[in-house]
Parts: structure tokens; sequence; C-alpha cells
């Protein structure tokens, strides 16, 4: 397997985006020792939000999966630009943390957080093997229906 990411997303049949620009006073990524903390992540289409509204109302678990996913591949394009594409430098990840905006009956974020890990875990091997916290919200960001933060290790 390449150690180059966006080889690997490519095999997918992906692409990774741009990573996005902050939108508020925070920063998208900070490394510290051997850690990589990645600020979360909204899924985007063409750089603007997409699947906008909450699950059990106005987004569908299928729907909730793809965000979760495009809100991964967030992830991977913030990974890469601090990494310079070089997966070589990446331990693993160590805890993927996905929001997901719902009604307050909807019980299946964990469902709908398997899109982000599935998508990671497909790119990076056992690299992309990861804790996950999957917690429903009554908002996000922009209104979409999924957010995503990770912590990376990072290797010397």
């Amino acid at each position: 397997m390449t150690d180059s990411l966006s080889a690997r997303i490519e095999l997918l049949g992906l692409q990774l985006p741009p990573p996005s620009q902050p939108i508020a006073n925070y920063v998208n990524q900070v490394g510290t020792q051997n850690r990589l903390y990645i600020s979360g992540q909204i899924p985007l289409v063409d750089g603007k939000p997409a699947f906008i509204g909450r699950l059990g109302e106005a987004i569908s678990e299928e729907e909730g999966v793809k965000a979760a996913e495009l809100a991964a591949l967030g992830l991977l394009a913030q990974l890469s630009d601090a990494l310079g594409d070089d997966l070589s430098k990446l331990g693993r990840i160590l805890r993927l943390g996905v929001f997901i905006a719902t009604t307050p009956d909807f019980q299946r974020q964990g469902a709908v957080a398997n899109g982000a890990s599935n998508l990671l875990v497909n790119a990076l091997g056992e690299k992309g093997r990861h804790v996950r916290t999957a917690v429903g919200v009554c908002s996000l960001p922009s209104g979409v229906a999924v957010e995503v933060d990770a912590i990376f290790e990072l290797l010397p």
C-alpha cells in the first residue's frame, strides 16, 4: 500500500478536497509532541456546507452516512496538509469524535458515525482504526447534519 494519502483516496474512487479554512477564531490543526489535533470538519461540496438538517427529520440515515464520509474526507484533507501527503509520518488515528444533529428520538448515531469510521479505515488501513465517540446534538455549525474531529498520533 502506498504512503501517499491522495493516492489511497483515489484508489477508493474519491478525491481529497482542498483543506477548509477556519470560519471563526481558531486554527484547523495543532501539532504538539507526537499528536496532531484537527478541528471539527463539516461536510462540504464545492466548499459549501452540505447535508443541512437533522437526522430523524430532514436527513435520512443514508444521507447522514454520506455526510459523515464527506466530513471525514475533510479530516483527511487537513491531515494531508499537515503531513505533506506523506503517511509514513502517521502512527494512527487515536480518537475520532462524531457529532450528529438529530431529533430527540433518533438513536442510530453509531450507524451514521460508521460513515466516517469506515472511510478512514478504508483509506488508512490499520492506521485508521480508532476509538470513537458518536454524540447526538440539537444543532451544528451552518446547520449541517454531521461534524467530525480527530486526534492523530505522529511518528518521530
